[in-house]
């Protein structure tokens, strides 16, 4: 299916989805966050998208804003999209899981919140995965400083 197919089709799943082609070949979607989980469940249940398969879930920092890279595939319709949510409360971003959507985000979610500090409602078991649990800060972020490992000149 075309990106335009696409396009019109995951059109009418939300309000104020915004689309791009630009930064790939794949179709973009940026998903405005109160919408990810319904947006989300549509993409894998409508029977002309069926994106059974999200192969790649990455936590984002645009600086302003954190957030999360979606890189959904169907194997049965053989097309794919990049869907992106964010969030400017750095202080408490917070997001909807999508793990009962995809199995493979349980997993994936855990390493986002452990690098980049963005919870995931819902989640079934939202902990530190690599680091310790006494580890202060999200060293993913842009405005990270590892103040134990400073070089001092």
């Amino acid at each position: 299916m075309k990106n335009e197919d696409l396009q019109n089709i995951i059109n009418g799943l939300g309000e104020n989805l915004e689309f791009s082609t630009e930064e790939s070949e794949f179709l973009n979607v940026l998903v405005p966050k109160e919408q990810l989980h319904a947006v989300c469940s549509q993409l894998k249940s409508n029977p002309e998208l069926k994106f059974d398969y999200a192969f790649c879930i990455t936590g984002m920092d645009w600086g302003k804003e954190l957030g999360v890279i979606y890189h959904l595939n169907s194997t049965e319709l053989e097309h794919e999209i990049v869907v992106k949510v964010k969030t400017e409360d750095r202080e408490n971003p917070t997001l909807d899981s999508v793990h009962d959507i995809w199995q493979t985000a349980e997993f994936h979610e855990l390493e986002i919140y452990d690098f980049f500090g963005i919870k995931f409602n819902n989640h079934p078991k939202l902990r530190r995965l690599f680091l310790t649990p006494d580890w202060e800060g999200y060293p993913l972020r842009k405005d990270y400083v590892d103040e134990a490992n400073m070089i001092i000149k």
